[in-house]
């Protein structure tokens, strides 16, 4: 098979950056590596790297409230496959990142074998699971993919936007980030609350905080629901 040739790593924690280049290195290791730290820098690298083949995406990086970083990338880069590499190991949460058009979910505290093995299976096309989440009864939740269906129509400057605005930024803070002018963030903060539903800028927050991994974990556990 053809494995790919840039795939892009995007994990706060630089160990584990490491460890998930070894990964790779054992499926492709003709494979050109690029590094993110954070949602927005992820942005950012991918508007350079539209030719890359794989992302390995971790779901709780700074800027991301859970899924959004997925669903940000599934909307506006369709033809390039996503793999969570995650902490948790609900399997639930893997499900769910299936739903959100994830290609693959890969546990942290898998072995770099396993991982690899994982990231190859991606590569050639397929959807990688762990057993457990192939196991688990899931239900889509409705709520979380109405939320990511107005969330991809974002354009990727508002999405931007949204991030800082959930972060508590200012428009003129964000302005200034963004090297543009209060009244272009005024219009992108009109555009997003239209699109999302919303009147202010909490609702907008609170709206985004619906894809959060805390939330579908309790969403999907009728035990919890109960309590």
């Amino acid at each position: 098979m053809q494995l790919a040739q840039k795939i892009i790593v995007a994990d706060d924690h630089p160990l584990f950056r490491t460890a998930l280049q070894q990964a790779v290195s054992q499926i492709a290791p003709d494979a050109e590596i690029v590094q993110a730290e954070s949602l927005p820098e992820l942005q950012t690298v991918v508007e350079g790297h539209t030719d890359t083949d794989l992302i390995l995406l971790d779901l709780n990086m700074p800027g991301a409230h859970g899924y959004s970083g997925l669903v940000f990338l599934r909307s506006h880069y369709p033809e390039i496959p996503v793999m969570v590499v995650s902490a948790c190991e609900d399997p639930a949460v893997m499900c769910q990142a299936i739903d959100h058009e994830a290609s693959g979910y890969i546990a942290k505290s898998s072995s770099l074998e396993e991982i690899s093995a994982a990231i190859g299976e991606v590569l050639k096309g397929d959807i990688y699971l762990p057993k457990q989440a192939r196991q688990h009864q899931h239900a889509p939740d409705t709520v979380s993919m109405d939320l990511a269906q107005k969330l991809a129509s974002l354009t990727p400057q508002q999405f931007r936007v949204l991030t800082m605005m959930s972060e508590g930024m200012l428009n003129k803070q964000i302005a200034y980030d963004l090297e543009v002018s209060e009244a272009t963030i005024k219009a992108h903060v009109t555009a997003i609350f239209r699109k999302l539903g919303v009147r202010t800028r909490t609702q907008a927050v609170i709206a985004v905080q619906t894809l959060d991994i805390e939330r579908n974990d309790l969403a999907s556990d009728p035990v919890g629901e109960a309590e």
